[in-house]
């Protein structure tokens, strides 16, 4: 039972909200966690079916991680990494993360969100060409329905209106690639392999078009998590790679939402054949439990902001919280029971489950496309399946069906009318088959 009173709640700015009607119908008061269920203010429970915010991939109640953040809070509860300082769980983390990763990764720069964390990686990205001497080498690509962050800088790079409009963004200096999405923007008769050609044709003349010696890098999800669980096109990272080595344009992939094993791999890099030159993690690095995340570079992209910060003096850059011991002590711990529990092995058992599951929503009257992959989701509501026609976005479908869900004690996020899945990594075939048997409830309701 809550103990907030009617003045706390009204005390809170929710993110993500329409702050008029929440002033009408309040928020729903989430008391406790278990397992993959959480429990409002009543005692009713709710799968969560989007991990929180694709975060808590062990689940609620993972004593371990308690315990991992109060010994950590007795021993250290604070220290920073600024000037040539640090603490054994923030090296401890960062060696653990280098051994972990794809690629040939040299540092890590420890933060607090994947907002920080590409945030971060923009800045080295112009702290590098400047130490290269290519000052004008600063452009920035990022992808139609992209998410990176809601910084100033990094929604700039984020693809999605609402993230841009009235905030007097974006940036400029920001260019924008296709959505990888073929469902919505491959043409008729085009196969995957060839609309993944022809996004990687359209890549290549925008970088001519602005002048090779302007762009600096491209932004990339595996899968595209907010802009609607968008997997991608076979061949697509592939080409997209050939075509940024041949203008040295650095390859920044955030795994943010896919990493620790989303995808059924450790990440999605591993999933999509993906070689990146700097990349980010958050979310599942600490199951969610405490706010952590991390930029990895290449030691090609390490030595320049080195030998820059030694002719300046200074790398002028960090955040006070950067590699918080207790944040980082959990962060090891989550990444152990990863490694103990085999976690992996666990969502290729699962993931099955799920993604037959998602697609056989395909026959629902409602449903145009279900994707994904690992213990990761969508399905996409049309007005006419045959047509592919969306509905009016004043109707607002995929939140109705996420508010029958939530009735229904399932909890997902809605993206338009795209309705993602994410459950924590845990679940069990049951659970998805009772999580499914919930959402097809709200949709058979949105329906009527």
């Amino acid at each position: 039972m809550s103990t907030i009173s009617d003045n706390d709640l009204a005390a809170v700015l929710h993110p993500y909200t329409n702050l008029v009607r929440h002033a009408e119908t309040g928020p729903l008061v989430i008391v406790r966690g278990e397992g993959v269920r959480v429990f409002d203010e009543a005692g009713r429970d709710y799968i969560e079916g989007l991990a929180g915010l694709w975060c808590t991939s062990l689940g609620w109640g993972e004593e371990r991680l308690v315990e991992a953040a109060t010994r950590q809070m007795r021993q250290l509860p604070f220290y920073h990494l600024f000037g040539s300082k640090t603490h054994d769980p923030a090296t401890a983390l960062s060696a653990r993360l280098l051994e972990m990763a794809p690629g040939k990764m040299s540092k890590v720069f420890l933060a607090n969100s994947g907002s920080e964390a590409n945030d971060t990686a923009v800045k080295l990205i112009w702290y590098r060409n400047n130490a290269r001497g290519l000052p004008d080498k600063k452009k920035l690509i990022a992808r139609e329905k992209a998410y990176h962050g809601v910084t100033v800088m990094t929604a700039s790079l984020t693809g999605l209106p609402n993230n841009q409009r009235s905030f007097d963004l974006p940036l400029p200096g920001i260019l924008r690639a296709g959505c990888p999405h073929h469902y919505r923007f491959g043409h008729p008769g085009e196969s995957e392999e060839q609309f993944s050609t022809r996004l990687a044709e359209e890549l290549e003349a925008l970088i001519l078009a602005e002048g090779p010696d302007t762009v600096a890098a491209f932004f990339a999800e595996p899968v595209m998590g907010a802009g609607g669980v968008i997997v991608p096109p076979r061949g697509y990272f592939d080409k997209i790679q050939a075509v940024l080595r041949k203008y040295d344009v650095l390859l920044v992939v955030d795994e943010v939402i896919c990493g620790f094993g989303r995808t059924g791999a450790m990440f999605g890099c591993d999933t999509y054949g993906i070689r990146p030159d700097m990349m980010t993690v958050a979310k599942g690095l600490s199951s969610g439990y405490q706010p952590i995340s991390a930029l990895l570079v290449s030691d090609e992209v390490y030595r320049p902001v080195m030998e820059e910060s030694g002719r300046i003096g200074i790398f002028g850059h960090g955040y006070t919280y950067g590699g918080h011991p207790v944040a980082a002590a959990v962060a090891l711990e989550t990444l152990a029971i990863y490694a103990e529990r085999d976690i992996l092995s666990h969502v290729r058992q699962v993931a099955p489950a799920l993604q037959d599951g998602l697609r056989a929503l395909q026959q629902h009257p409602l449903v145009g496309e279900a994707r994904g992959v690992g213990l990761i989701g969508a399905v996409e509501l049309v007005a006419d399946k045959d047509a592919r026609t969306p509905f009016d976005q004043a109707l607002g479908m995929g939140a109705r069906v996420a508010a029958r869900a939530q009735a229904h004690g399932l909890i997902l996020r809605a993206m338009g009318d795209s309705v993602a899945f994410a459950p924590p990594l845990i679940i069990t075939t049951a659970e998805i088959e009772e999580m499914l048997a919930r959402f097809r409830s709200a949709l058979d309701e949105a329906l009527t």
